[in-house]
């Protein structure tokens, strides 16, 4: 569902890279979308205009089109027998649903009524770096700063920032902006040469939506409501792949080799750190790529229960389209389907 967007063709592309056991596929769009051809494994098909007949016999289906679209044919999916793995916020913190990163939670596939939801693309990549800290040391505090990409805003936020680049430093500043911070806002400020701390619209206490996703849904994750965690999110003239600086207290003092060895044990995590050498994880690397990848790692100057870390992931990837494929990976090894 949203087979022709960013996310869409990311998981095409995810379900043929990891040979994804499939006997039968549909691609389902919009009216507008409907009629365009998609390739996979070799075969031509037609994007099909979503209905709820599109999902009769259908196993799993994964959403990436909108909260809308999500609210009105997820149940319809669930209803004719599928499991739904839905992309965007409109099920994150219903807790009847699950919220999964299946190197973090993946028993909470068990309890899903129909509908599993795939965490926002920066919560993603931080518990994963942070899920293996949690298992051998506890975590008491996240404080967390991103540096985030405009593929998080979609197409026409990657083509604003490209001609604001093109019209050079002077001109990028009078360029016309109509995408960033959000699109239906009244205001509009050029990416290009620029840093706008804000993502998504303010709640009344004073933290953006975006920020209050990274903090109630890692709390959902990792099973504790007593986690303090904080969140500042930035977006960066960078086109793919979400940054972050994260400081967390542990509940445990352990040594910073032992961090890093905790961290470079992680499944789905890179461990890039030799400050020496110039080594640390970066966007323009981590696009296209799989995994989480970390650097930084140092001890806190003040708390020897402090660290701080920089953790890299491209966000159309492992962000969204390659954790939601793991999860109906996760659904059949679980036995689940």
């Amino acid at each position: 569902m949203g087979a022709t967007g960013a996310v869409g063709q990311q998981m095409k592309e995810q379900l043929e890279k990891r040979d994804f056991p499939v006997n039968e596929i549909r691609f389902l769009s919009s009216k507008r979308s409907a009629g365009s051809e998609i390739d996979f494994n070799g075969k031509t098909y037609i994007v099909e205009e979503a209905v709820p007949e599109s999902f009769e016999g259908i196993d799993i289906a994964l959403f990436s089109a909108g909260g809308s679209v999500s609210e009105k044919f997820a149940p319809e999916a669930v209803k004719r027998g599928a499991i739904v793995i839905d992309n965007t916020s409109a099920f994150r913190m219903n807790p009847e649903v699950p919220l999964v990163v299946p190197e973090v939670n993946k028993s909470d596939l068990a309890s899903h009524n129909g509908i599993i939801s795939n965490p926002n693309c920066s919560t993603i990549q931080m518990v994963c770096a942070l899920q293996p800290l949690k298992e051998q040391f506890g975590l008491s505090k996240i404080v967390v700063s991103t540096y985030q990409a405009v593929s998080g805003a979609g197409i026409d936020a990657i083509n604003e920032l490209k001609e604001q680049a093109d019209a050079g430093f002077k001109g990028a500043k009078d360029a016309a902006a109509k995408m960033l911070p959000v699109k239906s806002a009244e205001k509009h400020y050029p990416i290009a040469y620029n840093a706008i701390p804000q993502i998504d619209v303010f709640a009344d206490n004073g933290y953006t939506l975006e920020e209050m996703k990274m903090i109630n849904e890692t709390k959902k994750i990792m099973h504790d409501d007593n986690l303090s965690v904080a969140a500042t999110c930035v977006r960066l003239p960078v086109v793919t792949g979400h940054s972050e600086s994260v400081y967390v207290e542990l509940q445990a003092a352990p040594t910073l080799q032992e961090v890093k060895d905790s961290v470079a044990e992680a499944p789905g995590v890179t461990l890039m750190d030799d400050p020496s050498a110039q080594v640390y994880p970066m966007p323009l690397m981590a696009a296209g790529l799989d995994d989480v990848f970390v650097g930084r790692i140092r001890l806190d100057l003040d708390n020897p229960q402090g660290f701080h870390m920089w953790v890299v992931s491209d966000n159309l990837v492992k962000g969204a389209a390659l954790n939601s494929v793991q999860i109906a990976e996760a659904l059949i090894e679980e036995k689940i389907i």
